[in-house]
This record gives structure tokens, C-alpha cells and sequence, in this order.
């Protein structure tokens, strides 16, 4: 069960392909965002999700909305991924899964991120969840979908 509608999103700090750490609070601050947990980079459903997020990246650009990708791979793993699909957005390194922990974003006893996709309003409180393992497309399709 995903965060809940209207529920404030946990703050957290996490490496960023960016070379730098990013905190919620700090890097976007005033400003909405998706955010969206997945599995394990080059596997088949994941690098199709990050790509449809890719091809739709435009939509979310023009209004400002950050996305961000998170799972439990390391930087360099998130390097290659976003380099090999150009990812035009940053992906975050959660090797210890405290945040997909957070988030309700982890599967238990295998602790691998579920693949759940959040819209936070502007004050980080959530306005949209979409959870569902195998349907990758349908994340992007509801994101645009809240925003339309």
C-alpha cells in the first residue's frame, strides 16, 4: 500500500547521478515533483519505464516538475543506465533501501523496491500514487493523467 493521498512525503538525502547528494526539502523546495521507485536498472519493465518517462520527459519539463528515479543501485550502475537510455533526469542510489523503506516503495522480505510512482504537490504532500509491478507504461500514463 502506497503513501496515501494528502500524507506528507518523508524528506530523505540520497546520492544523485548528479555527483551531488539530493534532500527533498532543499533541492525542491516550493516546487512539485515525481518521483518514482523501481526494481533494478537494464531489466527489461525498468529500463521501459525509464524510457517512457524519457519520451515524455517534455510534459513534465514545461511545468517545472522534477522526476527522479530511485532504487537500490549504485551511482555508477545509474550512470551507465541513464547514459545507455539518455535519461534526461537524475536517478537516486538507495543501496540500503531506508527510503523505499519510508516510502512503502519495498518489497518485504526480498527488500527490492516495488515499483510505485509519486506526485508530490509543491509543499511535498502527495496528490498522486500509482503502485503496480508489471504495468510500467501506466505509471507515466497516470502522472500526465494528475497533471492534466
Amino acid at each position: 500500500m502506497p503513501l496515501k493521498i494528502g500524507q506528507k512525503a518523508p524528506n530523505f538525502t540520497l546520492p544523485s547521478t548528479s555527483g551531488k547528494d539530493f534532500n527533498l526539502e532543499k533541492d525542491c523546495k516550493g516546487k512539485s515533483c515525481i518521483i518514482y521507485f523501481y526494481p533494478k536498472d537494464f531489466t527489461k519493465v525498468c529500463t521501459a519505464e525509464a524510457c517512457d518517462f524519457r519520451d515524455q520527459f517534455s510534459a513534465f519539463r514545461d511545468l517545472d516538475i522534477p522526476v527522479l528515479g530511485i532504487s537500490r543501485d549504485s551511482i555508477p550502475t545509474h550512470l551507465r543506465f541513464k547514459k545507455e537510455n539518455k535519461l534526461p533526469f537524475e536517478l537516486l542510489s538507495d543501496t540500503k533501501g531506508n527510503v523505499c523503506k519510508a516510502y512503502d516503495a519495498s518489497i518485504p522480505i526480498l527488500g527490492m523496491p516495488k515499483r510505485v510512482t509519486y506526485f508530490l504537490d509543491k509543499d511535498h504532500k502527495v496528490q498522486g500514487a500509482f503502485s503496480d509491478l508489471f504495468a510500467s507504461k501506466k505509471h507515466v500514463d497516470e502522472m500526465l493523467k494528475l497533471l492534466k
